[in-house]
């Protein structure tokens, strides 16, 4: 069956046996089971009682990996699965244009075309490696309902479907290999509601063969029922009992009052199968979905305005234009990705860096490089990153970062007098980098928070260096700036990094009163 553009179309006859999910008591019972053992009960005293594994607060760089049927027509981003269908946008004009009508050629159409013949989980994985990432995040299931994994709950994943493989697994597993911690991001609240528009005029989101696919379809004003909800909580057991990932990651709409109980299941369902494997784990959320110290805040495209006490996350991409393949990407520079990267852990946090595959199963040379330059830079300066904790100060600099979520629409040019700063002790001493975010014009870089005047480092400099290779032609210490005389920039995408080897803190010795 193949349409005139020349994708071919989904055979119905195709299709395996839709699966039956009508009764959820069973597998209900067996999630409450699990929270009565404990340690964790569904209540958020109990929750707060979590703590940010050591892993998690060391690794600073994750990939986030946004794939699945949306990749298949490449345009404009990974919600074409709900735009599609809203009238009067370009994403449905573009529809008609290209496939025709919605009700020939609907969603569940690009299936077959996604194929992703020429994935290779292992070549993936030795890319996240090379590129410095310590955990990666795959998207499990987008809003469009599809599963990237092998379901008991939905026939239609991606096991059963398309590739007709495990892809979710297979990477996970390939990244277990590579050294780098296993994750895994849930979309499904959305779908509640995501394929609504297709139910407004004649397309196949209105055919029952397919509602299993394109869910309730219901109006975004209303809540979510207890059907949907039990569904959310159930395939997200499935996902945790099946890959056991150390890193859960969810989209926006459980903050949405009517999933508050089932997120509260979730997370001691989730915390007490965790501490059953003797492994730490992570959820992160948005918002206000979960109870402050109860899992992890995670801000979209965003930075916070200084540091925040504990561990949080930034999760952007390397496109301003869609997290998922589309032609026509807006990249951004490494340079600027390198920045986010600094930012986001000077205040505290780690970044999650999203690329999208193409539905052949490669990953674009673009994005590729993007990997390749960033783990270059890391491997030079990644001391000043990994392991780290936030100083005194974040930051100095006359560029000011904007705080909040989705602020990362355009370039911001930065100068040689910006700095974000990090800070490590371990057994050899104590630490403090500056991370110059751009080279300075006449070669001496000026560290305001570095001066004697302002008393921000409590000890005396031991020693001044570069990293990366660089050389440090002069030091001189003022009241007003640490200045560092440094060579050519070499082409970095950013400026240098200056690390400072602290003396060590003198405590004085105690005064005997008792003996005399």
């Amino acid at each position: 069956m193949t349409a005139p553009h020349g994708l071919p179309r989904l055979d119905p006859d195709s299709l395996p046996p839709a699966v039956d999910v009508s009764d959820s008591t069973a597998a209900l019972a067996e999630v409450d089971a699990a929270i009565a053992q404990g340690p964790y009960r569904d209540d958020w005293d109990s929750l707060r009682a979590y703590e940010v594994p050591r892993w998690y607060a060391d690794a600073k760089f994750g990939i986030f990996l946004h794939w699945g049927v949306y990749s298949v027509p490449a345009f404009s981003s990974e919600w074409y699965s709900r735009t599609m269908y809203l009238e009067g946008t370009r994403e449905h004009a573009h529809h008609l244009e290209t496939y025709g009508p919605h009700s020939e050629f609907g969603y569940k159409d690009f299936i077959p075309s996604f194929t992703m013949e020429d994935y290779d989980p292992a070549a993936w994985a030795a890319l996240f490696r090379r590129a410095g990432a310590q955990f990666v995040v795959p998207v499990a299931e987008h809003h469009d309902g599809f599963a990237m994994y092998e379901s008991d709950r939905t026939r239609w994943n991606a096991a059963q479907m398309g590739p007709r493989r495990d892809v979710l697994g297979d990477l996970l597993a390939a990244s277990d290999d590579a050294s780098i911690v296993r994750g895994a991001s849930s979309h499904r609240a959305e779908h509640w509601f995501f394929m609504n528009g297709g139910a407004r005029f004649d397309s196949d989101v209105l055919d029952p063969a397919y509602q299993d696919f394109y869910g309730p379809a219901q109006r975004e004003e209303t809540a979510p029922n207890e059907r949907h909800l039990e569904d959310w909580l159930l395939r997200t057991v499935e996902i945790i009992d099946r890959y056991r990932p150390q890193v859960l990651w969810f989209d926006w709409w459980i903050e949405q009052p009517a999933f508050e109980p089932y997120v509260r299941r979730l997370a001691a369902y989730y915390y007490n199968r965790a501490a059953q494997w003797g492994r730490e784990v992570v959820i992160n959320y948005k918002w206000e979905a979960f109870a402050e110290g109860s899992a992890v805040y995670d801000i979209e495209r965003g930075t916070m305005g200084g540091i925040r006490p504990v561990p949080w996350q930034n999760d952007t991409s390397v496109s301003r234009s869609s997290w998922c393949w589309v032609e026509g990407h807006e990249y951004k520079s490494v340079g600027e990705l390198i920045i986010e990267l600094a930012d986001t852990v000077s205040k505290n946090g780690n970044l999650l860096l999203n690329i999208g595959p193409k539905p052949d199963g490669t990953i674009a040379a673009e994005e590729q490089e993007m990997l390749e330059s960033i783990g270059a830079w890391l491997a030079g300066h990644g001391e000043s990153i990994f392991g780290t904790r936030p100083w005194i100060v974040a930051e100095e600099g006359p560029t000011r970062s904007q705080a909040g979520s989705f602020v990362d629409g355009a370039e911001v040019h930065h100068t040689a007098a910006d700095f974000r700063f990090t800070t490590r002790h371990d057994v050899t001493g104590d630490y403090v980098y500056a991370i110059a975010l751009a080279h300075p014009e006449d070669g001496v870089l000026r560290i305001r928070s570095f001066g004697t005047g302002l008393r921000l480092l409590p000890q005396e400099i031991r020693s001044v260096s570069l990293l990366g290779g660089g050389e440090v032609l002069d030091v001189q210490r003022t009241e007003d700036a640490l200045e560092v005389t440094v060579g050519p920039g070499a082409g970095s995408p950013i400026g240098p990094v200056v690390k400072l080897h602290l003396e060590p803190e003198v405590v004085p010795e105690r005064t005997d009163h008792l003996h005399g």
